[in-house]
């Protein structure tokens, strides 16, 4: 077996590390509760996949049986951790099993602060074990597949979920239910897996790796509606936050009441990003009326590009734990990588 930990052709099945933290792919219906909860262990999981020992020697660690909003980002910055030991031995990738509701915060948190070579590879399910529809044991066996698969070294976290492969830097959680949830909605797919192969379609798109000794705790999230005023960007600043996001209208702009809580950011110093509440497209400085993209980047907002809100977040909260409060340093890190640019 080479260094990378997969097998010649004919050899014996690579290593690989299975992180399991709960989510609904771990959990079966409470009838005391009234609805589904964790329950199964990584391992137990694992045993449902007939011929998985054909394709990967799957070594289980449990990591923990949280449900996906229980996932703090103190527990990501922990799997993090597990998951750069695991790589640094001899396994040829890793794959977590997460609750569905926070894989888009851990895949981008994972991705952008994780480098090159093996790869990380996060699924789960949208159905519980106790429905007839449970999709947990083709998701983890696909995500086996890709964990394994030569082609996918170099391409960072990946999230493997209903046959289909997606960046952990650009997915999105599109559906609340259904199996085909995980979408990159600006990009695509980076591929599939279809009985049994893995099929990559296009290069990923990554930045440089940001990675600081810890995220930087606590950074907000504001969602921007007609009408809005200030107060809450306001009590986010005065009770301590490091930094905010606005998801803000259209192509990034935000209501005439709302600028001067973004002023009092500014003039804080400290960092104000934009990013928009429509699923596609980038934010710009296009508008120049009060509350448009121009007023904001005059004032020293930063523009996140594609970013969703949750993903704008998490780029924060790693740019401030690199950088501190240096606001012009974090604009580059947020604003790498614009077209115009």
């Amino acid at each position: 077996m080479g260094e990378d930990g997969n097998a010649g052709e004919g050899g014996t099945p690579p290593r690989v590390l299975l992180l399991a933290t709960g989510g609904t792919i771990s959990m079966q219906r409470d009838a005391e509760r009234g609805g589904a909860v964790p329950r199964l262990t990584g391992a137990e999981i694992l045993a449902t996949l007939p011929g998985v020992e054909e394709v990967a020697r799957v070594e289980v660690r449990e990591f923990g049986r949280f449900p996906g909003p229980h996932m703090t980002i103190g527990r990501m910055w922990e799997l993090r951790a597990a998951i750069l030991q695991a790589l640094a031995e001899d396994y040829a990738g890793v794959v977590v099993t997460h609750g569905t509701d926070t894989i888009e915060e851990t895949a981008y948190l994972l991705d952008r602060s994780i480098g090159d070579g093996k790869p990380v590879v996060i699924t789960g399910a949208m159905r519980n074990s106790s429905e007839l529809s449970w999709d947990g044991p083709a998701n983890l066996m696909a995500g086996i597949e890709v964990a394994v698969a030569p082609e996918s070294r170099g391409r960072g976290t990946m999230v493997v979920m209903d046959d289909e492969i997606v960046q952990g830097a650009e997915v999105v959680k599109t559906h609340t239910e259904a199996a085909g949830t995980f979408r990159s909605p600006n990009w695509g797919p980076l591929g599939v897996t279809d009985k049994g192969r893995v099929l990559f379609y296009r290069e990923s798109r990554r930045k440089p790796t940001l990675a600081p000794g810890a995220p930087a705790l606590p950074v907000d999230l504001v969602k921007v509606v007609a009408g809005m005023d200030a107060r809450l960007l306001e009590a986010s600043l005065d009770t301590g936050a490091r930094g905010i996001v606005l998801e803000a209208l259209g192509r990034g702009n935000v209501p005439p009441d709302v600028v001067p809580g973004v002023r009092r950011w500014t003039q804080a110093g400290r960092p104000v990003v934009i990013t928009s509440r429509s699923l596609r497209g980038r934010v710009l400085d296009t508008y120049a009326y009060p509350g448009g993209g121009h007023e904001l980047r005059e004032m020293g907002a930063i523009f996140a590009d594609h970013m969703t809100g949750q993903q704008a977040r998490i780029e924060l909260m790693l740019a401030i734990g690199v950088h501190g409060g240096d606001v012009e340093a974090i604009r580059n890190v947020v604003e790498a990588g614009r077209y115009d640019g």
